[in-house]
């Protein structure tokens, strides 16, 4: 049996569970956050507790401590979630690489006015003003007119006044109305399942536009175009990400890659592919080999060294 350190207990831990076992991986939940962790002799963990990590934690200073002193390789590393988590890095790598993208700018605060005003009238109203390295929707914002624009521009000046604020960015793109949205996931450069995420007509009604399934959107299993799954395909590819969430828009005139998650959340399983557990059990198992491979190669160069 493989040991499987994940560090978030919600739905994805919940629902990976009973599968992994039945492909010989038990997992563990392994907390990294919201606890006091000793660093001492009476660590929570030691090196020999498990093989491998799932996704590294989101909260990435937590995710440094587990790491040290957990010493597994991850199927999703730090480099992988830091990668994803900075939107505006993605969509110039992707839009470099020739893949569609929304129209985007990317704002470092401070900045003036003036530049906040070019910004805007860059765009036909209304635009999408979206913090950069947030995730589940958080603090994105949509300004109909340039006075609601600024507005949402000098709260964000607010927070980033705060100098313990890490990412003082944010993102400004255009706003595709009616927009289908729909969650990609790709193993090791393969598409493996992909859900439409809607709103309910009275979330809807209510003015709600924000597709999230953490705000309330529905996830429906769907199966998509061929050439829509190579486009998640190519994204996971040029990001070099193993597991990865690619969120696409699509209106009808376009299909855009909107953002991408390297901790996305696993959805029910008849919304995969019918191989999906199969093919995630021998990434993660070819993730501990790959780690137990380089060890026993390194514990041979240090026994010739010594010699």
């Amino acid at each position: 049996m493989i040991d499987l350190a994940v560090a978030n207990a919600k739905e994805t831990f919940q629902r990976m569970r009973e599968p992994l076992a039945e492909r010989g991986i038990r997992v563990h939940h392994v907390p990294a956050s919201e606890r006091v962790v000793p660093l001492g002799g009476d660590a929570p963990w030691s090196p020999d507790d498990y093989d491998v990590g799932f996704v590294y934690p989101g909260r990435l200073m937590e995710g440094g401590v587990a790491d040290a002193l957990l010493e597994i390789p991850w199927l999703n590393d730090h480099e992988a979630v830091l990668t994803s988590r900075n939107k505006a890095e993605v969509l110039a790598r992707l839009e470099r690489a020739n893949l569609p993208v929304p129209d985007s700018v990317y704002v470092s605060n401070d900045v003036s006015e003036a530049e906040l005003v070019d910004v805007f009238e860059r765009f036909e109203p209304p635009v999408v003003v979206k913090p950069n390295s947030t995730t589940r929707g958080v603090g994105v914002a949509k300004a109909h007119d340039l006075d609601s624009f600024l507005g949402i521009c000098d709260y964000l000046s607010l927070v980033h006044d705060y100098r313990a604020t890490g990412d003082r960015s944010f993102l400004v793109q255009e706003y595709l109305p009616n927009a289908t949205d729909y969650r990609v996931m790709v193993l090791e450069g393969e598409y493996v399942g992909a859900v439409e995420r809607r709103l309910p007509d009275e979330a809807i009604r209510e003015g709600q536009w924000k597709h999230n399934v953490h705000r309330g959107a529905e996830a429906t299993g769907v199966d998509l175009p061929e050439p829509w799954c190579e486009l998640a395909e190519s994204v996971a590819a040029e990001l070099e990400i193993p597991f990865l969430g690619v969120d696409l828009l699509e209106t009808g005139e376009k299909l855009v890659v909107n953002e991408t998650n390297a901790r996305p959340t696993i959805d029910e399983e008849t919304k995969y592919e019918p191989d999906f557990y199969d093919r995630l059990a021998a990434a993660i198992r070819g993730a501990a080999d790959e780690n137990e491979a380089e060890t026993s190669s390194d514990d041979r160069d240090r026994s010739l060294t010594r010699d």
